[in-house]
């Protein structure tokens, strides 16, 4: 079954800091290499610039975001940073968000896609192995990289077919919710 990876937008802010916040401070250190505090979240979320760079998310029924990844934009190249929920991993949510990652870096023109982590971050390392990023080691860091092929028919294709896969799937959601909290709201004899 393919999982859903929507573009998401400065609309989603909100839902942003909530996945971020969720993360436990183990979590919160490995995906952005230091033990970091709310408030340190919440300006992170708040300076993501939309403009350039590129959010992808993964939700659940209910709209939560269960793993997230972050494209950000250099000159020629991108580094991407990724995060999924406890109780959503190996479930192939973290590929999903990789995978919609290194399309869209291939369709803007970018040639080199980049990870920095802790070298402790098992969980990282393991989707960059599968990717086939080269992984350079000195502890307590690591980083991948990884030569992307310019884009093609299949790849800009692909990336307009997911989006708008994503986008159903997330409008279904979305009403799912909706008529769940009409019927709950209403009374029996109505």
């Amino acid at each position: 079954m393919q999982i859903p990876v929507r573009e998401l937008s400065s609309a989603d802010r909100a839902e942003l800091e909530r996945h971020f916040l969720a993360l436990d401070p183990a979590d919160r250190r490995l995906r952005f290499g230091a033990t970091i505090g709310d408030a340190t979240v919440r300006a992170y979320v708040k300076r993501m610039a939309f403009d350039r760079d590129t959010v992808f998310g993964v939700a659940d029924d209910n709209l939560r975001l269960l793993g997230v990844a972050h494209l950000a934009r250099l000159p020629g190249a991108a580094e991407l940073g990724i995060s999924v929920l406890k109780g959503h991993r190996l479930q192939g949510v973290g590929g999903a968000l990789m995978a919609r990652a290194v399309m869209r870096a291939r369709n803007v023109g970018l040639r080199t896609l980049f990870m920095h982590c802790l070298a402790e971050n098992d969980a990282i390392l393991h989707l960059a192995r599968k990717l086939g990023m080269d992984i350079v080691t000195q502890v307590p860091e690591a980083d991948a990289r990884l030569s992307l092929p310019p884009a093609d028919a299949s790849s800009l294709f692909g990336e307009v077919l997911e989006q708008r896969v994503a986008i159903f799937d997330h409008a279904l959601k979305t009403q799912s919710r909706f008529l769940a909290a009409a019927l709950k709201g209403s009374s029996p004899g109505a």
